[in-house]
C-alpha cells in the first residue's frame, strides 16, 4: 500500500496531465474517481501511471452507493477492486448515498433517512466493500438540500454508529457541512462538534453555487468555484477541534480552471493547516 497522504491534495483532471508532467508542481497528492480509470487500458491509465511515479494518489469513488437497500453492485465493486489493485492508492474513499435501486441507476449522490433500518444498510455495504478490498475504506458526509420525517437520529450519531460497527474511517466535507447546514438552517460550528472527528483521515474542500428557489436561497455543491471564507474559517475552527493532522483536498469538478488557480487554493489551504501544525508542536 502507498505510503500515508499528508499534506494538500486536488483532483487531478484529464486537462491537468500534461501540465503536471512536465512542470511537477509543488502538490502533495492527487485524488481521482476510480470510475474514470475502470477500463482496461487507454490513455488514461498512461497518464495515470505516469503521474503516481511522482505523487502518491487517493481514490474517491461515487458509484458504490452504499445506502441502496439491494445492496452493492458486485460488477462495480470487482471493478474497483481491480483499480485498487493495480494503482495501490493510499486511500480510499466513498460518500454516503445511494444511486441504485433494482438495476435503476441515477446520475446523483442521493441522500439517506438516517435510522436503524438505514444503518442496518449501510453497515452491510460497507462491510463487504472493507472486506473484498481488503482495506479499510473512508465514507464521506454529504450535502443535503432537505431532511427526512423518517430520520431519528443525526447525521453525526450515524456516521458515530457507522464508524464502531464497522471500523470505517470518515472523510470530513466542510462544505457540504457548510451547504447543509444553510440549506436546512442549522449551526455548521455545533454540527463539527458532535462530528465523530477522531475517526477522521481526509478533509474536503470546494466550493459552491448559489440559487433562488421558490424566493429561498439554496446552495449547490456543484465544485465549481474558489473556497468562500466562510468555509475557510469553518475548515480553521475544524482543526482547531481536530486534535491530529490530516490531509486536505482541494475538489474542482466543474468549470476547472488554470492548474496554477487550484494550486493557489491549495497554498490557502496548507497555510492554514500549517498553522495548526505550528499551534500543535508549541
Amino acid at each position: 500500500m502507498a505510503t500515508k497522504l499528508t499534506g494538500v491534495g486536488v483532483g487531478l483532471k484529464p486537462q491537468h496531465y500534461e501540465h503536471i508532467l512536465t512542470n511537477k508542481p509543488n502538490i502533495d497528492w492527487f485524488e481521482v474517481h476510480p470510475e474514470n480509470y475502470m477500463g482496461a487500458g487507454g490513455l488514461p491509465h498512461k497518464y495515470l501511471t505516469d503521474i503516481t511515479q511522482h505523487y502518491p494518489l487517493s481514490m474517491h469513488g461515487v458509484g458504490l452507493s452504499l445506502g441502496s437497500a439491494d445492496g452493492v453492485s458486485d460488477e462495480h465493486l470487482s471493478a474497483l477492486k481491480k483499480v485498487v489493485d493495480r494503482y495501490q492508492p493510499a486511500q480510499v474513499s466513498e460518500h454516503l448515498s445511494w444511486s441504485h435501486w433494482k438495476h435503476t441507476y441515477l446520475n446523483d449522490l442521493l441522500p439517506l433517512p438516517y435510522n436503524k433500518e438505514t444503518l442496518n444498510t449501510v453497515i452491510s455495504n460497507t462491510q463487504k466493500v472493507q472486506e473484498t478490498l481488503q482495506r479499510t475504506i473512508l465514507i464521506e458526509n454529504p450535502s443535503a438540500y432537505l431532511g427526512f420525517s423518517h430520520s431519528d437520529m443525526s447525521e453525526t450519531q450515524f456516521l458515530q454508529e457507522l464508524v464502531k460497527q464497522t471500523g470505517c474511517q470518515l472523510l470530513l466535507d466542510v462544505n457540504n457541512v457548510y451547504v447543509s447546514s444553510k440549506n436546512q438552517f442549522f449551526s455548521s460550528d455545533y454540527y463539527i462538534e458532535q462530528y465523530p472527528l477522531e475517526a477522521v483521515r481526509e478533509i474536503h474542500l470546494a466550493g459552491h453555487a448559489q440559487e433562488t428557489i421558490d424566493n429561498e436561497v439554496v446552495l449547490i455543491d456543484d465544485h465549481g468555484s474558489p473556497v468562500i471564507d466562510d468555509v475557510w474559517n469553518l475548515l480553521d475552527i475544524t482543526l482547531d477541534k481536530l486534535g491530529h493532522d490530516v490531509p486536505l483536498l482541494i475538489e474542482w469538478d466543474t468549470n476547472v480552471p488554470d492548474f496554477d488557480i487550484l494550486l493557489t487554493e491549495a497554498n490557502k489551504a496548507r497555510e492554514i493547516s500549517n498553522k495548526h501544525c505550528k499551534e500543535t508542536t508549541q
